[in-house]
């Protein structure tokens, strides 16, 4: 893959102490399985926070506890995963005051839930902000970013901070996803030698293998859908705007959105209700007051609906299509008017312009970001490319910087007209895609494949795109809303998801519709921890 073939790198874009392993007789059996999820009777695994809660309330246990349990856990089972770069200091005191907070009651289904967020959401305070690269471990940000100010108002515990794909996967091409200097390579807790896929890696990673009860990852063109679908868990990408970008390292304004990856629908509805709102330092947040996405969990929500599928997004994967015919068998089950084989026009074009358009926003916004952000780190992009030069033996040493190198040699101005007419071009057909087949065919949602069977993971010759399965563009460029669930498994262990998207602030039918597509066919399993394939 190189950043001079659009096609190649929107695929890579759909993508950014303590345990004694045994040595397996068999190459393809689990390694030393991990400690159990159960905490005082409550499987952690299959556990909702609403379940959480309630356990909290009746004094089963407390956030402190739980906290602990998560903490213990990273430390016994990531060494395997690498999915958490830091966990933050002050965790347990947090869980402590939010005991104290319940006693006098609690303020809402994230009081005192543990969440991992993914390293590029900014944290004031003794926790870093990297990005995973070496170039932030001087960074401070001055405050928390604003989808983490909204978590800590709703009584969460900030449990640390996930690995991810260095810079979100927007520095090299060819790259390895889940992979970076701060953070090494996060491994998929199906079969470890496997790759997680996309920039929020460590989050997907984390949410399936029980090592906090909700993540937060953050997408600018598949980084929350591909690595929830390839670890086989529920992800969120929001409508831009819902959720502020204030204090996230960026790659384009345009597109990126933070969003909740999780085991369940239930949380990721739970999440979302807290970390969207209304943001003054973010002049694209969506005002019309607070949302309760819990009120769309509807098991019954799939009858009478109308969902179009977008068949030819799986190409000729036949695990895929198989997957893939399965959600059509329960949505039909359940009652739903399906639509099928639906083209998305124009999507064709959108790699062509979508491409250079960010090439040109990354350069501007990332050096809006790090003239804004205190402490000791470069000064721009230009910087950053040179520190990279500086440090070739630890951040150079797999992949290098075409990406960072090709941005830095556009304008970076947002004002300048070719760079306009690409992202107006990249937008309107992204939008135009969705709304017209949303319309023409009376639909509620329309139905894609999120990814197939997780690759081998290759530092050597980077992400495999062999056979690839992507749906992301769509949602992601024209900025709307879109969610994945698990659908299925290649060669019966790799996990399949499925996406439901749709239009502008179609979040609750998504949410409804993951939700009875979920509650229909309980796909999801627990990670197997496999080494290898045989």
């Amino acid at each position: 893959m190189t950043p001079t073939h659009p096609a190649r790198w929107l695929a890579a874009m759909t993508l950014a102490v303590g345990l004694s392993v045994a040595a397996p007789a068999h190459a393809h059996e689990a390694a030393t399985p991990p400690a159990g999820t159960t905490l005082r009777g409550l499987d952690l695994d299959r556990a909702t926070v609403l379940d959480m809660q309630r356990a909290m309330n009746r004094g089963r246990f407390d956030s402190a506890t739980l906290t602990r349990f998560y903490l213990d856990r990273i430390r016994t089972v990531d060494p395997l995963l690498h999915a958490v770069i830091a966990t933050n200091p002050a965790a347990l005191r947090e869980a402590e005051q939010s005991d104290r907070r319940r006693r006098r009651g609690a303020r809402g289904p994230l009081e005192g839930i543990p969440v991992l967020l993914k390293d590029n959401i900014g944290t004031a305070g003794q926790l870093r902000t990297t990005a995973g690269s070496l170039a932030l471990l001087g960074s401070r940000p001055a405050r928390d970013a604003f989808l983490v100010q909204r978590l800590r108002a709703a009584g969460a515990v900030i449990l640390g901070k996930a690995n991810l794909s260095e810079w979100a996967n927007f520095r090299s091409s060819p790259s390895s996803s889940g992979w970076s200097a701060v953070g090494g390579q996060a491994n998929n807790p199906y079969v470890l030698d496997r790759n997680p896929c996309g920039s929020s890696s460590g989050s997907a990673i984390a949410a399936a293998a029980s090592l906090a009860a909700v993540t937060i990852g953050t997408e600018t063109d598949g980084s929350i859908v591909c690595p929830a679908g390839v670890n086989g868990v529920v992800g969120v990408k929001p409508t831009l705007g819902l959720v502020s970008r204030a204090g996230v390292v960026p790659i384009s304004l345009a597109q990126d959105t933070a969003g909740p990856i999780t085991r369940n629908v239930t949380d990721a509805a739970a999440v979302l209700s807290v970390i969207q709102g209304v943001d003054p330092r973010d002049p694209a947040t969506v005002p019309g007051g607070d949302r309760d996405y819990l009120k769309a969990l509807k098991p019954d929500a799939l009858a009478g609906a109308r969902v179009g599928v977008w068949r030819s997004a799986a190409g000729g994967n036949r695990e895929v299509l198989a997957t893939l015919d399965a959600a059509v068998a329960t949505l039909r089950a359940k009652g739903a008017t399906v639509v099928d084989n639906l083209e998305l026009a124009g999507m064709d074009q959108v790699g062509e312009v979508e491409f250079p358009a960010l090439m040109t926003e990354f350069k501007h916004d990332m050096n809006a970001y790090l003239a804004e952000t205190p402490g000791r780190h470069p000064a721009d992009l230009a910087g950053l490319i040179e520190f990279n030069k500086r440090h070739a033996s630890s951040e150079l040493r797999h992949f290098g910087q075409e990406l960072f190198e090709q941005s830095q040699a556009t304008t970076g101005d947002l004002n300048d007209p070719e760079y306009r007419a690409f992202r107006e071009k990249a937008t309107s057909l992204a939008r135009k895609a969705i709304d017209s087949v949303v319309a023409e065919n009376r639909l509620d949602a329309v139905l894609a494949p999120t990814n197939n069977g997780a690759w081998l993971t290759s530092l050597t010759k980077g992400d495999d795109f062999t056979d690839f399965v992507a749906s992301s563009t769509p949602s992601a460029v024209s900025g709307y809303p879109a969610i994945t669930v698990p659908g299925g498994y290649a060669r019966n262990v790799l996990p399949l998801g499925v996406t439901f998207f749709g239009g502008r602030l179609s979040e609750p039918t998504l949410i409804a519709l993951g939700y009875a597509f979920e509650q229909a066919g309980q796909v999801r399993k627990p990670p197997t921890y496999l080494r290898t394939l045989p």
